[in-house]
């Protein structure tokens, strides 16, 4: 599931649809997706943010003004109608994601209700693999949870370690036009 419901308000709007290299961040986080699954979806907020011509089924969040948890509960939603037991979150701004990712995520998930990566000591919870459970997500809402951190403690995480020697970018939200910039210089030929 790629979620892609965000205001994008630091982006200056329309984040899914900014430019890198040529496509749109949507369009990069959806490669990527792709690659990795046979089943792919986007989450949005609302039909009035609806991108021109998905390729993939589009899901509006049922429940508005809770952040990126709303795209976890389409995801579970999309997840339990294709008979999957566990689903992977991406946002849409993340374009260099590891491809190794979901396998290493499957590998250490465990019993667990998640796994997510850690990097130079911080979580990714918008890059994790949870495992469906709808009834302990809409608990979780419906007692006014909204922290994708704390539903994961909730479920039970595992945390994969990606270690410091890793790219710090590997995992980087693009959220303002700075690290929009930052992004596409990283994917520039080099002229040295």
């Amino acid at each position: 599931m790629v979620a892609a419901g965000g205001d994008g308000d630091r982006m200056g709007g329309n984040k899914p649809e900014r430019e890198l290299a040529g496509r749109s961040l949507l369009n990069h986080s959806l490669a990527w997706a792709m690659a990795h699954s046979d089943e792919v979806a986007i989450s949005v907020r609302s039909k009035e943010q609806v991108f021109e011509q998905p390729t993939v089924p589009l899901l509006i969040d049922r429940i508005g003004g809770i952040g990126p948890i709303s795209a976890l509960d389409s995801a579970f939603r999309f997840a339990a109608q294709q008979g999957r037991e566990m689903v992977m979150l991406i946002g849409c701004d993340q374009p260099f994601l590891p491809s190794n990712l979901p396998s290493m995520l499957q590998l250490g998930i465990g019993a667990n209700g998640c796994a997510l990566p850690v990097s130079h000591g911080r979580d990714h919870p918008m890059a994790a693999l949870w495992r469906v459970n709808r009834s302990a997500l809409a608990n979780y809402i419906g007692g006014g949870g909204q922290s994708l951190w704390r539903f994961a403690d909730a479920v039970g995480v595992t945390r994969v370690d990606w270690g410091d020697g890793c790219d710090p970018d590997l995992f980087a939200n693009i959220n303002d036009p700075a690290a929009l910039a930052k992004a596409e210089s990283q994917l520039s030929p080099r002229s040295d």
